[in-house]
């Protein structure tokens, strides 16, 4: 969203953030909503507005910029509705990879190495995301499908051994037939990786792993369900290449 399409006390709240970065890094939402006057419900909507979750996000937006040295020449150049755009991809990057968890990260290369086979289930625009991944860990020698079809997926879900491991790349994690493939496998013991952008979708509850990225709640084709799969890319991809370095294969070529 583009500034001027804030309210008077909302944009009068944005000009003061946007012109004290160091000093709303360290403050409060209850010491900023003093600072500018305004109420706390103010400072929550404006950030929404601006495409963010929340003032936390924003927060933490403001820390990841100051302890980056990389600057973007086109922010310079560009109108506020483009700046916006942007903003909104650094802000997806930079938050999805502050929340990724070392320790899932690790625990889910050994879940990988562990596994005889790997299957790989995605729906919509996750699937092109979840092929690269099917050829990733294929070219490290590792036995990996990845299914597309709803009918398939159920079908495979009834199958599959434990001593496999099933990952689901899903943005909202709801679904349908990939919760219900979900819900087989938790039964039947089936080690589940889920990649996702909802801590609270419901293949998270089957799931004995997840990585969460963060999602913008800006959807710039509201009339479709065609949102941002960034921060999808982003741990998939992290996750292919560090089990590519955990298994030897980056180092022995």
């Amino acid at each position: 969203m583009s500034s001027r399409e804030l309210s008077s006390a909302e944009l009068h709240l944005w000009n003061i953030v946007e012109n004290n970065p160091d000093k709303i890094a360290k403050m409060s939402i209850v010491k900023l909503s003093q600072f500018a006057h305004v109420s706390t419900a103010t400072i929550v909507r404006t950030m929404q507005k601006m495409g963010y979750s929340g003032y936390t996000s924003y927060r933490e937006s403001l820390k990841l910029k100051s302890n980056s040295s990389s600057s973007f020449s086109v922010l310079n150049d560009a109108d506020d509705k483009i700046r916006s755009v942007i903003t909104k991809n650094e802000i997806e990057m930079n938050t999805t990879l502050h929340n990724l968890s070392y320790s899932t990260l690790e625990d889910s290369i050994s879940m990988t190495k562990q596994a005889k086979l790997v299957y790989i289930f995605a729906r919509g625009l996750s699937e092109s995301i979840a092929n690269e991944m099917m050829v990733k860990l294929q070219l490290t020698g590792k036995y990996c499908e990845f299914h597309s079809d709803p009918n398939i997926i159920k079908t495979i879900a009834k199958k599959i051994k434990p001593d496999s491991l099933v990952i689901f790349i899903t943005l909202n994690g709801e679904t349908e037939e990939l919760v219900a493939a979900a819900k087989i496998l938790n039964k039947n013991d089936i080690p589940i990786l889920t990649f996702s952008t909802n801590s609270n979708g419901s293949i998270s509850h089957y799931s004995t792993l997840s990585f969460i990225g963060y999602q913008s709640k800006t959807n710039y084709f509201p009339e479709y369900e065609v949102r941002s799969r960034l921060p999808l890319q982003i741990m998939t991809r992290i996750f292919s290449d560090a089990y590519s370095v955990r298994t030897n294969f980056y180092k022995s070529k």
